[in-house]
């Protein structure tokens, strides 16, 4: 299941990334039109939602990927099973923050739904355009970080620690174990 969350995170992160370097060009295209006397307006604010979108997109790849940073001082020092209950433990509390960030996000989105916002800038975007993938990039953070805490809770009771840690355990150890 694992690998195949991986699959589908690579395929999202190349998407994110695709937007991104869209943005980046817009951007450029924008900073060598200043220099001629005109300008395309709204960089500032479509940068912005860029980045909003990615880090919210982006949460699940790093996830998957073990690219969160995590202070592991304990961890380091104990062994396979102590560890796999740190990083068990570190997967549940991380589910239990994302969880809350996504239904949090939700008002956001219904408010901006039903009054119909838009951006308080030239652009007057409506803000459902950038929230509704936002909120999106959360829920599927928090089904995932979900469900790779699910499958690292079912390993631990199987009593197969080891194998937690190539999926949740910390990056800067992974290359060590091999």
């Amino acid at each position: 299941m694992i690998q195949a969350l991986r699959v589908i995170n690579k395929g999202v992160a190349l998407l994110v990334g695709l937007g991104l370097l869209l943005c980046a060009g817009f951007v450029l295209t924008d900073i060598i039109m200043r220099q001629i006397g005109t300008s395309l307006g709204g960089t500032e604010e479509i940068a912005g939602y860029a980045m909003a979108l990615a880090t919210s997109w982006g949460m699940s790849y790093t996830l998957l990927e073990l690219g969160h940073v995590r202070i592991d001082l304990l961890r380091s020092r104990t062994g396979s099973f102590k560890r796999a209950l740190f990083d068990v433990f570190s997967m549940i509390v991380m589910s239990g923050v994302v969880i809350t960030i996504a239904i949090k996000a939700w008002p956001v989105l219904e408010r901006s739904i039903v009054n119909g916002s838009r951006a308080n800038t030239p652009l007057e975007t409506p803000l459902v355009w950038v929230q509704l993938p936002w909120f999106a990039g959360w829920v599927w953070f928090a089904l995932m970080s979900t469900l790779t805490t699910l499958a690292a809770l079912s390993l631990l009771a199987k009593r197969r620690h080891a194998e937690t840690e190539s999926f949740i355990g910390a990056f800067a150890e992974q290359d060590t174990l091999q």
